[in-house]
């Protein structure tokens, strides 16, 4: 990547275009292809680059909402910030609920123009299985919403490879109408720096969104995308990042009780004895290690907020420091128990 970026220094006097290079769309479309076993998305009309995936994930609801008559954004909860941000800009109600698409009712599913999905999820790690696509198309075909899903820690596993969402289409025999998904280097290939990845899916809702981001000036470095074209087309080094999160949870999981291993992602979701926030404003005044309150990664639904009396711990640090970290927290832990 490095060699890459450095190679093409002279793409800096050009303006790239909005829907990116041939070569990088098709870099996409072969890496998804592969990924996923699914028959390649169409470079042209099925891929669009964008800058790492949460400004598109932001933008993506004021493209789609039609703020003309009741509109309703659906989020996972707990869930990431971005999507109810977005619902919100886009003017838009956004609802809350659980990672398996329960607890809405029918006249709520009804008002429903977008929804959001996370798998592997963020915080928890879970990964949404074939029959909660199946319920979730199911839902989309009746009531006609459009939905986006955030696959950015789709690399980060530890078993089996997380089914996506092309992938579940695909294996029921659907289409991509109605459906796009949103995927980054920044984890994968832990390049965060880079603001590269892309939108797949269902090619008008692409030729919408390309519209939007063509105005708002939202277009990829071609620097940036020659450095894209070499890690999409590389698993050696996605493999050694795996590899490298596996010995951090190994090193970490026994330190702490109750810490389990998430099915994807680099997140310890850990259930705390205190009130989460004054578990991490202790934690970070007595032991200086920083988490993050699970309540504030959730809304309260049905009167409970599933992030109440947990905090997320990400293991991104070296392993050194994950391993110094997590024995803080665990004598935290004793010490308040």
């Amino acid at each position: 990547m490095r060699e890459a970026l450095a190679g093409a220094l002279d793409g800096l006097a050009a303006y790239p275009a909005t829907a990116g290079t041939p070569a990088l769309r098709q870099a996409i479309s072969g890496w998804l292809a592969r990924r996923y076993g699914i028959p390649a998305p169409d470079p042209e009309t099925q891929v669009l680059p964008v800058n790492g995936s949460r400004e598109a994930l932001f933008a993506f609801a004021q493209t789609v909402l039609d703020p003309t008559r009741p509109a309703r954004v659906v989020c996972p909860n707990p869930f990431y910030q971005i999507y109810e941000g977005a619902a919100l800009l886009a003017g838009a109600t956004p609802l809350f609920c659980s990672e398996g698409f329960q607890g809405l009712s029918d006249p709520e599913w009804a008002q429903t123009q977008l929804v959001y999905a996370c798998s592997p999820a963020n915080p928890t790690g879970k990964v949404l299985s074939l029959g909660a696509w199946r319920t979730l198309f199911e839902l989309s075909d009746r009531h006609g919403f459009i939905i986006a899903s955030d696959e950015c820690y789709s690399e980060i596993y530890f078993d089996q490879p997380p089914l996506g969402a092309l992938e579940a289409a695909h294996r029921l025999g659907r289409g991509f109408e109605r459906l796009v998904v949103f995927s980054s280097l920044s984890k994968r290939s832990n390049a965060p720096g880079m603001r590269s990845g892309f939108v797949a899916g269902d090619a008008a809702l692409l030729k919408k969104f390309l519209l939007y981001r063509t105005y708002h000036g939202s277009a990829m470095s071609l620097v940036v995308q020659q450095a894209s074209i070499a890690a999409w087309g590389d698993e050696a080094h996605v493999r050694e990042n795996r590899r490298l999160y596996a010995e951090k949870f190994r090193a970490v999981l026994p330190l702490v009780p109750g810490a389990e291993m998430p099915q994807g992602g680099f997140y310890l979701w850990l259930r705390t004895s205190l009130d989460d926030a004054e578990f991490a404003r202790r934690l970070y005044a007595e032991y200086n290690v920083l988490v993050l309150p699970g309540s504030y990664l959730a809304r309260e639904a049905g009167g409970v907020n599933p992030g109440r009396n947990r905090v997320r711990i990400a293991l991104v640090a070296p392993l050194a420091e994950c391993v110094e970290a997590m024995q803080r927290v665990s004598q935290f832990m004793k010490n308040v128990s």
